[in-house]
């Protein structure tokens, strides 16, 4: 298994379509970066948000999630309340290869200011936008800022495919087209 540069990304990007759109430079400029890194993709958070609220006294509950225990939001700028949680989507689409895992990472600037970015593993032939799950662990309201980086995807290719991929085994996040919530 070995991790890709980003020639590779590059090349697979744009022959094979792997993420759409595809921005093949690293974007700096007063923006929190993203793009093309040298071994990896820095991903953006797009302008729609779930943040969650206990506003209703709901419980966290993943076989049952209820609806009701966050509100919808879309905007340049989301605040995140204190000590909260909140989901967004990734803009771009990724379709990753039958012989390709890939790892996501937060950014080390939001991860500097107290914000944890959880996003699981795009296993071997997942596709969709990728839900993202971001923490707020500090005591203040924090700043996401829409249609710039958040995380960075690191790409390992096995030298052989996958007996079974997410697609084989129909996986229950596979095509997302949105924030997804928790399925069963």
């Amino acid at each position: 298994m070995s991790i890709k540069s980003d020639k590779w990304i590059k090349k697979m990007s744009t022959n094979e379509g792997m993420i759409k759109p595809f921005v093949e430079n690293n974007i700096r400029k007063d923006v929190i970066s993203y793009g093309l890194s040298s071994y990896g993709y820095d991903i953006r958070v797009s302008d729609e948000y779930k943040i969650f609220t206990n506003i209703n006294n709901s419980v966290i509950d993943p076989k049952k999630f209820d609806d009701k225990s966050f509100i919808n939001f879309k905007g340049d700028v989301c605040v995140v309340p204190a000590n909260s949680f909140a989901l967004a989507r990734s803009i771009e689409y990724f379709k990753i290869p039958r012989n390709v895992l890939t790892i996501c990472l937060g950014k080390s600037t939001y991860a500097r200011c107290g914000i944890i970015v959880n996003v699981t593993p795009f296993e071997p032939e997942w596709e969709g936008y990728v839900t993202l799950e971001i923490s707020n662990t500090t005591p203040l309201p924090a700043k996401i800022y829409s249609n710039e980086g958040l995380c960075q995807v690191i790409f390992f290719e096995s030298d052989e495919d996958c007996n079974i991929s997410y697609k084989d085994k129909s996986g229950k996040y596979q095509s997302q087209t949105g924030i997804t919530l928790p399925k069963l």
